[in-house]
């Protein structure tokens, strides 16, 4: 028996936000990241419409880029202390995974964040809230995912949550929040959905219900990642709603080993943070690459190539789509390898053996079309690093 989870109800279009403001409920706390919803106005607008539901709301501001167990732990408390019935999430993909984890810590004092890290091993909430996720980006999709990724600093890694009962309860999909965002944003975030919906697509999980969703994700990308890049209003909230959809697809399809090592190189290297959006955009053409002996996996790559307009034979097609996402990266001044990145060739050399056991048991390893070792997952790494071919 399959399952297909999505937000009980998700609202979208301009101003959407509006929403909250028929909302039931007492008391509400409101979790955000840094100072940009806030300072264009959308903070106040969300407190405004919630006062205007008669609720009573406290903020917990400042959640990190990449949010810490720590940050999850000090929310959890506050929620503790407040007892809020509604979990208003509004950012990014971090102060929304951030408020996923903290609503298992609130409603079960006890559980530790070691029981949480082994995948669909949650308790049963909303014994005490629902949740509400309002994105600020174009890509996580976080906000109708069953996913929230916590990074521990202290051991260089980063935790991917996986369980249906931290799946929204509402999404509000508003493209005005998506605006806001730099080209920098703009470029790393598309690229996420990109990878989102390819992997979900090829991903030994795939169903009829997911394969329509991931398809017309990767066609909105195609056709408008560039042109929302450049400025264009209406290929912003198209993008705002290609990586909603993306992410229907893999919170139920799951995903593949181009983000298990992009979880495991986040934070890994001293030369600075790999951007998870990044860091899938280079490692995605030698994946599919990779992928691509397995006789499956090559077919609906091929099928991928075809929807988005790329002909000739399956190997070409598959060539071709390849050749797409470098020209994405390349557009949007996104690396091709490690290397180009900044990564010291003797650091990489240090680490890449324990970063490679570690992507291979990655909770989305499971999901992908072709098996991994860490000799192996070593081998891609190395590849990526210096930007040779993946001929094995």
């Amino acid at each position: 028996m399959n399952r297909f989870t999505l937000p009980r109800d998700i609202y979208y279009g301009r101003d959407s936000l509006e929403v909250l403001k028929t909302l039931k409920g007492k008391k509400a706390i409101v979790v955000v990241g840094g100072s940009s919803m806030k300072s264009f106005g959308f903070l106040d607008k969300a407190v405004g419409y919630l006062k205007e539901a008669g609720i009573e709301t406290l903020l917990f501001e400042g959640v990190e880029p990449d949010p810490s167990v720590e940050t999850v732990m000090k929310g959890a408390a506050a929620m503790r202390e407040f007892e809020p019935d509604w979990i208003v999430s509004m950012g990014g993909g971090s102060p929304i995974d951030a408020a996923k984890a903290m609503w298992a810590f609130y409603e079960y004092p006890e559980t530790t964040f070691e029981d949480l890290i082994t995948p669909f091993s949650f308790p049963a909430l909303r014994t005490k809230a629902k949740f509400i996720a309002i994105p600020s980006t174009s890509g996580t999709a976080t906000e109708v995912t069953a996913f929230s990724v916590i990074t521990d600093y202290a051991k260089g890694i980063k935790y991917p949550l996986a369980d249906f009962n931290i799946t929204p309860d509402i999404a509000i999909v508003d493209p005005v929040l998506a605006e806001t965002m730099p080209q920098s944003l703009i470029a790393y975030t598309g690229m996420d959905a990109l990878t989102h919906a390819i992997e979900a697509y090829v991903s030994t999980l795939h169903t009829p219900f997911t394969d329509p969703l991931a398809i017309k994700a990767i066609q909105i990308v195609d056709s408008d990642l560039t042109k929302s890049y450049a400025g264009d209003r209406n290929s912003k909230e198209l993008m705002h709603y290609g990586q909603c959809l993306a992410g229907m697809a893999f919170s139920n399809a799951l995903l593949g080993i181009v983000h298990s090592m992009a979880h495991k190189t986040g934070a890994a290297f001293s030369t600075g943070h790999i951007t998870h959006g990044l860091a899938n955009a280079m490692y995605l053409p030698y994946v599919i690459k990779y992928n691509a002996k397995n006789e499956e996996a090559a077919k609906r790559y091929g099928e991928i190539a075809a929807s988005i307009g790329i002909e000739g034979t399956q190997d070409e097609a598959i060539k071709g789509l390849c050749e797409r996402i470098v020209e994405l990266n390349n557009q949007m001044q996104i690396p091709n390898t490690l290397k180009e990145f900044g990564i010291a060739e003797e650091e990489f050399k240090e680490k890449i053996a324990a970063i490679s056991e570690n992507a291979v048991g990655d909770a989305c390893t499971g999901s992908n079309p072709r098996a991994i070792d860490p000799a192996t997952m070593e081998k891609l790494f190395t590849c990526i690093y210096y930007g040779k071919e993946v001929d094995f």
